[in-house]
């Protein structure tokens, strides 16, 4: 359906309205290029809802995270957040999806495209990053380095409590503002309070929700003054409607109600039409503290690796 070249993105580029693109669950992103023995901003394929089919042109190693596409090599399941050795001429497919939206896929020794801006993240909207501007299609060639010195590293995994928990029901935890004090007290409750459905419209750009509407306080305009916007914005249009601003993005003329907190940044890619969302508004200590957990969860698995 749309598989891209992705890493964790394109950074100091807003001023001149270059978004960051990059994989929209870095996490997972990040794991899938530990189980091969790459550095974790190595590019990935981020493979959505519908995997290609892949044959190995050399012996590569390779592991699968994020979303699970029933992967298979040569039309046998394989597990995921583990990595695995191809030999030339074997098949890696996807059959159906069983949970999520977007997988990643990690090849021993990464993949071999230009940077860009310091980024190989393909940016679909402008046409430039990855494997010539856009996505993948029949017959495209994906060239590694040195993918013989990462086939030792065949057979890790990533221990499997440790996966984040993907379903159908998200709370997402968030911090409000920048313009919450824009909106009415009631809008405020009913956006921290209801449940909201995740639109067919959502795509790279955003995750639009469906619920009931949010209202700003009267007398005040329906838009702002265009600004600068990061992923996990949550800007209501005119309509009262939310919309999670993910990676395609870099700015916006919406107020921002919430900004989705950096540990929960993982979560909304992995989210698809009719899946439904709430909000739950922390302090700063909160969304700190969740960050470091985090990030001591991958620093564990690193260590296990190395040392």
């Amino acid at each position: 359906m749309l598989t891209t070249v992705q890493d964790r993105g394109r950074f100091g580029y807003g001023r001149y309205g270059v978004a960051p693109s990059g994989a929209l669950d870095s996490l997972a992103l990040r794991v899938a290029n530990m189980l091969v023995d790459n550095l974790e901003d190595e590019a990935c394929l981020e493979i959505t809802m519908m995997g290609p089919e892949l044959g190995a042109l050399t012996d590569v190693t390779i592991a699968i995270t994020g979303a699970d596409l029933t992967p298979c090599i040569n039309g046998t399941a394989i597990q995921m957040w583990r990595s695995w050795r191809l030999k030339p001429g074997d098949l890696l497919s996807c059959k159906t999806v069983v949970y999520g939206c977007r997988a990643y896929l990690a090849i021993g020794g990464g993949i071999d495209v230009p940077s860009v801006m310091g980024s190989k993240s393909t940016n679909l909207g402008s046409g430039f990053g990855g494997l010539g501007g856009g996505p993948l299609i029949a017959g495209d060639v994906l060239y590694g380095k040195s993918p013989e010195l990462h086939l030792k590293a065949a057979g890790r995994h990533f221990d499997l409590n440790d996966t984040p928990a993907y379903s159908n029901d998200w709370c997402l935890r968030v911090l409000l503002g920048p313009q919450d004090d824009q909106f009415s007290q009631s809008g405020l409750e009913l956006f921290l309070q209801s449940v909201f459905t995740v639109s067919p419209q959502s795509d790279r750009t955003g995750i639009r929700l469906h619920g009931p509407a949010v209202e700003t306080k009267e007398g005040v305009p329906e838009s702002i003054i265009s600004e600068g916007i990061i992923p996990g914005a949550i800007q209501v249009p005119g309509d009262g409607q939310p919309i999670i601003i993910l990676g395609e993005t870099i700015s916006g003329g919406y107020r921002k109600i919430a900004t989705v907190i950096s540990a929960d940044m993982h979560l909304p890619g992995q989210m698809v039409p009719g899946d439904r969302v709430q909000f739950q508004a922390v302090c700063l200590w909160e969304a700190r503290s969740a960050l470091w957990r985090l990030e001591e969860k991958i620093a564990r698995f690193r260590n296990k690796l190395t040392g």
